[in-house]
């Protein structure tokens, strides 16, 4: 049996259009045949490169109006709940760590949806440890021991790293769609189109006469 083509999901948890990204793509990878890696990472030293000390729709409040009725109606479309944050962006280094320590045991997808869920669709602070301590024992997880691996030294360490593989890799936004032939695809109207070249790479591969 062929392997099935893997696309890389980059996102960062303060995201909005991560948001939607995160709550559609496992059904449509699966339908596409298609497996995912899901690569929680950091937005903040990305845009500290760039001069921006906060999100660019911060920045520029015409993109940020936009942006936020956009999102309205894509999760209406999407028929997701949504609730704008305050704060916003909001804090979403804890959530990152666990979202690393997650995606070594298999709990990461659900994890990654649920703070969405609860940042996007119930306005909570995502930045609070009592709130991803919540979501961590929703999953039926021990949450002192997760927050504390995901607090550890090697985990930070991780986290950089990861960071810091987005910056020469050329990340610049969330999400990001990344192919095996390190084709890029950035925003959530992209995911689609990512996951449409990653089938049709595979194609064009086993055509090729060895």
């Amino acid at each position: 049996m062929a392997q099935r083509p893997i696309v890389e999901f980059w996102y960062d948890f303060a995201s909005t259009y991560s948001y939607l990204t995160a709550m559609r793509i496992e059904r449509a990878a699966d339908t596409a045949g298609i497996g995912l890696l899901w690569r929680p990472f950091l937005l903040g030293p990305i845009f500290a490169a760039q001069g921006w000390t906060t999100s660019p729709f911060n920045i520029f409040p015409g993109k940020g109006r936009y942006m936020w009725r956009d999102l309205e109606r894509e999760a209406a479309r999407l028929r997701i709940p949504f609730c704008r944050p305050k704060p916003f962006p909001q804090n979403s280094l804890l959530g990152a760590r666990v979202a690393l320590v997650g995606s070594d045991r298999g709990w990461a997808p659900r994890f990654t949806r649920l703070v969405f869920t609860e940042e996007f669709g119930n306005g909570r602070d995502i930045g609070e440890t009592a709130v991803i301590a919540d979501i961590l024992s929703g999953l039926g997880l021990d949450a002192a021991a997760v927050l504390s691996e995901a607090v550890s030294d090697p985990t930070k360490l991780r986290l950089r790293r990861i960071g810091e593989e987005a910056q020469a890799r050329g990340v610049f936004g969330a999400p990001t769609l990344i192919t095996e032939d390190g084709e890029m695809f950035w925003g959530n109207d992209r995911l689609e189109r990512a996951l449409d070249w990653a089938t049709d790479d595979r194609t064009r591969r086993a055509d090729v006469p060895v």
